[in-house]
């Protein structure tokens, strides 16, 4: 760069080149108005401050309105802080602290031209080319060597700012910027800051919101550097942490339109389930919001949760306490300085000249006027220089004091331990000083390590950021109508939360901000896509337990869901009781079998020489009567608590009464069938129908089932097992599982079936015998005992085997398979043996033996009988029926009962 004189007083403009043309373009512009925009300390080390005094101006001007907290209390902490650090031999002996304090009027385009002042000293000029009119070389005034600064307050300021000192390596510490962007330790490795980032912010944020149990939440962020990265970091966070949904993340404009706000509410309005609302916003953007919200008749019904802009701020709840009751702010932790309540309340017109906008303060804070010049014009009332702060005016601690003093200690500390390394033992500043680098200088920052103005420690990390340690606090209106801010709870890397909350209407519960109600015990949530905080609630249905908070399982086959389906529970087992009504009538039935059946065999067993006794044929007659006692006894077996001794006789005895009876009587049918078969051909008696042989044959048939039994038991030893499917029921309250014999339908019908085989041959050979008269045998009784048994096991079939798939099956087919055997039991008992018991008990007369007749006579009647049964019809009243009867009556003993079916 290149300077050229063009008059006697040398006034000089730049020759730029493009390397620095944009820099000392900005620099003309500072310089013209730096007296009137700053303030200078002389001192032997040079800090520079940027403080917004000024807001932002409207309509194209740089500066507003006079901000008298924000801007006069932090500048004043500086100079404070300052003098402090001056008058303190032990920090910085010999060492006098000077500044330069810029103001930033809140904006961060016009910051970046005003602390292009910071860097003039580092920039070199080349003046061999200038000279003035008369030869001489010009002169320059030198700037202050700038060795750090203090701020600034904006996040987008301290952004800009930093961009510029980073190039000349001058350290930089924030007291109010949080912008989580700026820990970027690869951008603004030359930037550090005493308040904790908003990452910190937004994560203690976070925890208050799951603290409260909320999961569905909107953000809402002022334009710009601070709200948009608040809301980022919250956003992230978030998502990493898991169980908060945003439901909308709306923007307020820079500058925002008339009905802007208005817009927003109807827009959170939309999500109406997300009542708590997470604001990264500016003070001004939090009261129209609120009073915005007040319009539409939403008093109460957002659930506020404010950063650090609102945190225990009075003007932005001003007149709408109503709407802001229950919100949960957040502030970094903090304290009143005491000794600077001291300091400020002294400061006067007299002896505060060094600040060049104290007297715009003074005006503005005592609502006066200073002179015929003063900034307020059209106010009366003139000032008398005399007032006090804090007794003719209202004061109040700015919140960010204590860590403007902070952030000067941190920068006089360093430059301290610099001092002891480089100049140990050396009064005032040594030469290695006289050029303070700033990489070094930064390093001796980032070391630092002392209690500051509140009593906390003072640290940084890698990144220059503060640890976070952060006040949490409630908007409350008490009993006495009375709103004020209280504190609830703090949070230094974990939340510590009080419950003296009250909500909006003093209610104590916390409200809920959720999209789905938590689903009942025993209901899974069904994820809305891309919404993981909404959901639909499914029950678990059937024999699904939840088995966790989104899935529903399958019980074990022997298990069901409990009541609350939240678990598995045993399905309780059964088996047929015998107080049970499917029990009871075939245990009725059975017992009148056995005792009808004993009472056959005693009868039979006390007159067992008498004619009928002898002429039944006594050995078949006592199996015939154990095959129908077996089939009433077998009721209770099947009835009986299942085990392997029960199982096992089943097995045995399920198809071994039958076996005996339907052996014996086809013994018996078939004998008849034999002896008239034969008779028929010769007068020569049939082999095999002595009593002897009878019985082997009927053993011989009662072998063959006993023997498939015994191969059964080989095959397949008897057990026990519990029968779940058979009571599966879709209801699983009524599931129930069966205990019972491992025995199938299949081996019940092959069991049977060799009875049933025997009973069906007796049929056919009672059909083949149906021609004999009925006084010479048994054959006519048989006969329809046959028919009935086939009747009652047809019906049996399509009972048993059609009930297969009912839910009381295990009852029907064991009442059906018991009464059947009792049933076809009873008909052989009663068409058989029920004639002869009553002849041997009420008519004993016939119970005599009659006369022998030889047995070709008796053959030879029976080859008539035929005949004689032709001509019954022309004959009245039975006269052939009679007329056999008496030639049968003379016939010999053994004659006489082997044609009575013995």
């Amino acid at each position: 760069c290149k300077l050229v004189c063009v008059s006697v007083s040398c006034q000089c403009f730049f020759l730029l080149t493009a390397k620095c043309c944009w820099l000392l373009t900005s620099m003309q512009k500072t310089e013209a108005q730096e007296h009137a925009h700053s303030i200078r300390l002389d001192g032997d080390i040079i800090l520079g401050g940027l403080f917004p005094v000024h807001a932002r101006g409207d309509r194209g001007v740089p500066c507003g309105e006079l901000k008298k907290e924000k801007g006069i209390h932090r500048l004043e902490a500086m100079l404070f802080a300052i003098d402090q650090i001056n008058k303190d031999p032990e920090l910085l002996p010999n060492i006098t602290l000077g500044a330069r304090i810029l103001d930033t009027c809140s904006r961060d385009t016009y910051a970046l031209e005003q602390s292009l002042t910071f860097v003039q000293a580092l920039i070199e000029k080349d003046s061999s080319d200038v000279r003035c009119a008369n030869g001489d070389p010009p002169i320059f005034t030198k700037p202050d060597k700038i060795v750090g600064v203090i701020g600034a307050a904006a996040s987008s300021v301290s952004i800009m700012v930093a961009n510029i000192l980073r190039l000349f390596k001058i350290p930089q510490i924030s007291y109010a910027s949080t912008a989580p962007e700026l820990s970027d330790n690869t951008r603004y490795d030359f930037f550090s800051r005493v308040v904790p980032p908003d990452s910190y912010q937004a994560q203690a944020m976070l925890d208050i919101v799951m603290a409260m149990g909320w999961s569905y939440v909107s953000t809402l962020a002022s334009e710009g550097n601070y709200g948009e990265s608040g809301v980022e970091a919250f956003v992230q966070i978030s998502r990493e942490t898991g169980g908060v949904c945003i439901a909308q993340s709306l923007k307020i404009p820079r500058e925002p339109k008339p009905g802007e706000f208005d817009k927003i509410i109807l827009r959170l309005l939309e999500t109406s389930n997300a009542r708590a609302v997470i604001m990264f916003a500016n003070e001004d953007d939090i009261r129209r919001i609120l009073d915005a919200a007040k319009r539409n008749n939403q008093t109460g019904h957002f659930l506020w949760v404010g950063s650090d802009s609102w945190g225990s701020k009075i003007a932005p709840v001003i007149q709408q306490e109503k709407v802001a009751e229950g919100a949960v702010t957040i502030l970094p932790k903090r304290a009143s300085v005491d000794a600077f309540d001291r300091y400020f309340r002294s400061r006067s017109l007299s002896n505060n000249r060094r600040n060049v906008w104290f007297a715009e303060f003074w005006e503005e804070n005592f609502g006066c006027r200073l002179g015929s010049h003063g900034k307020r014009p059209g106010s009366l009332k003139k000032c008398t220089g005399l007032e006090k702060v804090g007794r003719d005016s209202s004061y109040e601690q700015e919140g960010k004091v204590q860590f403007v003093i902070d952030a000067v200690y941190a920068m006089a500390h360093a430059l301290h331990r610099m001092h002891r390394d480089l100049c140990f033992g050396y009064p005032g500043l040594c030469p290695r000083m006289a050029n303070i680098d700033g990489k070094e200088l930064l390093a001796h920052i980032r070391a630092v390590r002392f209690n500051g103005s509140a009593g906390t420690p003072v640290v940084f990390n890698e990144n220059g950021d503060a640890p976070g340690r952060y006040d949490i606090f409630q908007y409350q209106i008490t009993n006495k109508s009375t709103a004020e801010y209280k504190v609830i709870g703090h949070w230094a890397n974990h939340l510590h939360l009080n419950v003296s909350m009250r909500w909006a209407n003093g209610g104590r519960a916390v409200p809920a901000s959720v999209c789905s109600v938590p689903c009942r015990t025993g209901e899974r949530k069904k994820i809305v896509k891309g919404v993981p905080c909404c959901w639909h609630c499914e029950r678990c249905e059937g024999y699904h337990y939840q088995a966790s908070e989104f899935s529903c399982e399958l019980c074990p086959y022997e298990q069901r869901p409990d009541r609350n389906r939240t678990g598995c529970q045993p399905i309780p087992i059964i088996k047929l009781e015998w107080h049970s009504p499917w029990a009871v009538v075939p245990v009725f039935v059975a017992m009148l079998g056995i005792i009808a059946t004993t009472f056959v065999i005693v009868t039979f067993v006390r007159y067992n020489d008498t004619p009928i006794v002898r002429a039944s044929g006594r050995e078949v007659s006592y199996v015939l009567l154990t095959g129908i006692f077996l089939c009433y006894a077998i009721t209770f077996l099947m009835i009986a608590a299942p085990d392997v001794v029960v199982c096992s006789l089943r097995r045995i005895f399920l198809g071994l009464g039958m076996c005996f009876s339907y052996a014996a009587l086809l013994t018996k049918t078939n004998r008849i069938h034999r002896i008239f078969e034969q008779g028929k051909r010769s007068v020569t008696a049939p082999r095999f129908i002595s009593p002897a042989s009878q019985l082997v044959i009927t053993f011989s048939l009662i072998s063959v089932q006993l023997l498939g039994v015994f191969v059964w038991f080989a095959v397949d030893p008897p057990h026990t097992v519990v029968d779940f499917g058979e009571q599966r029921t879709q209801d699983p309250e009524n599931a129930r599982g069966i205990l019972k014999c491992d025995i199938s339908d299949l081996s019940l019908i092959c069991s049977l079936g060799y009875s049933i085989l025997l009973m069906v041959t007796c049929t056919v050979y009672a059909i083949k015998t149906r021609g004999v008269p009925e006084t010479f045998n048994e054959a006519k009784p048989i006969g329809f005992t046959m028919y009935t048994t086939c009747i009652i096991w047809l019906a049996f079939i399509p009972i048993f085997f059609g009930t297969a798939q009912s839910a009381e099956r295990m009852y029907i087919q064991t009442t059906t398979l018991t009464v059947s055997l009792s049933l076809s039991a009873s008909v052989s008992l009663g068409m058989l043996y029920m004639p002869k018991v009553y002849i041997i008990i009420f008519h004993p007369e016939q119970n005599v033996p009659k006369r022998k007749r030889s047995f070709k006579a008796i053959v030879t009647a029976a080859t008539m009988s035929g005949k004689l049964t032709q001509k019954g019809a022309d004959r009245p009243n039975g006269e052939v029926k009679t007329e056999l009867c008496e030639s049968i009556d003379t016939n010999s003993e053994y004659a006489t009962l082997l044609l009575l079916a013995r």
